[in-house]
């Protein structure tokens, strides 16, 4: 029996963290966004995680498209969504 769609989410939702924790580790703070997601990016494909940047996102409201305009910051194992 596999692991269930709750477990694979808990582990890879620590693995996540663990990434962020690496990169707030080597860069510290005070960098703007941009580089931290960049580094982010990295970090997960050196683990082996699959990320996308800048996942456009339609907004639908009652059936109609109102904007094309959202960006999703990282979207993980297209699973998780990180706001960086």
């Amino acid at each position: 029996m596999g692991i269930s769609f709750e477990e694979r989410l808990k582990a890879l939702s620590y693995q996540i963290r663990g990434a962020a924790m690496e990169v707030y580790n080597q860069l510290g703070p005070g960098l703007l966004e941009s580089i931290y997601e960049k580094a982010l990016i990295a970090e997960l494909r050196l683990r082996n995680i699959e990320v996308k940047s800048q996942v456009p996102v339609q907004v639908v409201y009652k059936g109609n498209v109102v904007s094309n305009d959202l960006k999703i910051d990282l979207l993980i194992d297209d699973t998780i969504i990180v706001e960086l």
